[in-house]
């Protein structure tokens, strides 16, 4: 059964800092690209960061230079990392495989304030 659970949203200032993990369990975690996804209100959901299985990393246009994404295949989890926060930034994030799966979590949210 696949399961994915994201945490470490929650409300910071612009300019801030904020950190998301992401424990994937029932994927053979190790030979997939991890993905983080955001979706804003009313707006679709976007990937923002990619990890491939070696490391390999892209970035959304919007998160460049500001967000690291990072990857622990001993223990199935990915992780992102979130700096110098703007408001634009508000949204669930949601972490999945790349391309995802039909599967997501229930997502975690970031709110940051003007």
């Amino acid at each position: 059964q696949v399961q994915l659970v994201e945490s470490g949203g929650g409300l910071v200032q612009a300019g801030g800092s904020l950190g998301l993990s992401c424990a994937a369990n029932g994927i053979i975690f190790s030979i997939n690209s991890m993905g983080w996804y955001r979706q804003a209100p009313g707006k679709q959901r976007d990937l923002v960061a990619k990890i491939s299985p070696g490391g390999s990393i892209n970035y959304g246009d919007p998160v460049k230079g500001r967000f690291t994404i990072s990857r622990d295949n001993a223990k199935n989890m990915v992780y992102l990392q979130m700096n110098s926060l703007k408001p634009e930034d508000t949204a669930v994030y949601y972490c999945n495989t790349v391309p995802p799966i039909p599967t997501w979590g229930q997502g975690t949210q970031v709110t940051v304030s003007s």
